[in-house]
């Protein structure tokens, strides 16, 4: 809490700090580090990591240490965490939401990260990546049901519309995205409307529709320790 003594203006510069660091945060480290650390492309496909499909560090290729149970729930919870694009704080949010939920803990969570707002944009194709689609929600080149959304982790439900900002600037943006993703293969469970640059939520994703970079009962087994 600021103390008495601070001004207004430090108070208000630290209420900003916080809430940008607790809501708009994310992983802007070296991105090919993390890939090469799983063995797996978090990130989207990488010819670098097909050349050198090993561990980071300066002395090449090495034998993998056997990990322990907790140290394999935390490996699945990390690339989980890095797909997506989610902060610490902001992952374990997710767990705790799903874990209030009915139904079975891991696909409940499952389906409120691929139901965020920029997973869906991303789905659509409106962005080339999940760092994109964050981007362009939060640049305000996004509509949910005829209003402007800013906010990435935006849950959206059974039928919601989203639609491409009416500008030049966002319709350009988001057709040129479109042209590079056309090797996307659009889930059943949203509707693209390409012409339009709409997209509709059809219904939820079931566990079938959702194809996780990781293990996601191993998550839900980590944090339940």
């Amino acid at each position: 809490m600021p103390s008495a003594q601070e001004t207004p203006r430090l108070i208000r510069r630290k209420i900003k700090v916080y809430f940008n660091w607790n809501f708009m945060a994310r992983y802007t480290g070296p991105r090919l580090r993390i890939s090469r650390r799983f063995g797996q492309a978090i990130f989207g496909p990488s010819k670098y990591l097909e050349r050198k499909n090993y561990g980071p560090g300066m002395h090449g290729p090495k034998a993998r240490r056997k990990n322990s149970d907790y140290a394999l729930g935390l490996i699945e919870k990390q690339k989980l965490r890095y797909y997506y694009g989610l902060m610490e704080r902001q992952f374990h949010n997710v767990y705790l939401r799903a874990l209030k939920r009915r139904g079975v803990t891991g696909q409940t969570m499952l389906r409120i990260l691929e139901t965020r707002l920029d997973s869906v944009i991303y789905h659509l194709g409106f962005a080339n990546t999940r760092a994109a689609a964050r981007q362009l929600v939060t640049h305000g080149h996004i509509k949910v049901n005829g209003r402007k959304v800013n906010i990435p982790s935006f849950a959206l439900k059974a039928n919601d519309s989203i639609e491409v900002k009416d500008t030049n600037v966002s319709k350009q943006l988001v057709t040129h995205n479109l042209e590079l993703s056309t090797s996307r293969v659009v889930p059943e469970w949203v509707a693209l409307n390409k012409e339009g640059l709409k997209g509709t939520v059809l219904r939820l994703p079931a566990r079938e529709d959702i194809q996780p970079i990781a293990n996601e009962q191993a998550v839900v087994e980590f944090y339940s320790r």
